[in-house]
């Protein structure tokens, strides 16, 4: 295997693992994502299907899409980490918790709108004092550094 598709594949199984471990967070941990969670997951996927069609395909142009995918979730979670730290105002939705006080018949109640990320400016995980986006961000601009790396590659 090359070089350069060792670190695509590197690049890629990466954004692959955050997203199985957001996943695992959510669904055996329990912890429902907000909307600025959500969206730091989009770029990851991307990142994944680009990894593959650039191991499929070759060439440069592949990486650097890669590059910026993982960018900008890396970006998203830096906005996040902002809204958790009352450094800047989050979304209008970021604050909601519809889900906070619903009983188990709520939650059967079909009149009633259940379902709704959780609020965004909440810490819900931390790990070493930094949050889940705070990680996502550092994991992401690692990302973002080998997929440049393997753009650079032939």
């Amino acid at each position: 295997m090359s070089a350069r598709n060792l670190l695509i594949l590197l690049a890629a199984g990466g954004s692959l693992a955050l997203l199985l471990g957001a996943f695992a967070f959510q669904y055996l941990g329990g912890l429902a994502p907000c909307v600025l969670c959500l969206w730091q997951r989009w770029p990851h996927a991307a990142a994944v299907a680009l990894g593959l069609v650039a191991l499929a395909f070759g060439g440069r142009f592949l990486p650097v899409l890669g590059a910026l995918a993982t960018l900008a979730s890396a970006a998203i979670g830096l906005f996040h980490v902002g809204v958790e730290q009352q450094w800047w105002e989050g979304l209008a939705t970021c604050t909601v918790n519809t889900m906070q006080g619903l009983s188990g018949a709520d939650l059967l109640n079909t009149d009633i709108s259940v379902g709704a990320p959780a609020a965004c400016d909440k810490i819900a995980w931390m790990f070493m004092g930094i949050s889940m986006p705070g990680w996502n961000v550092i994991l992401s601009l690692l990302l973002t550094g080998i997929w440049l790396l393997a753009s650079r590659r032939d």
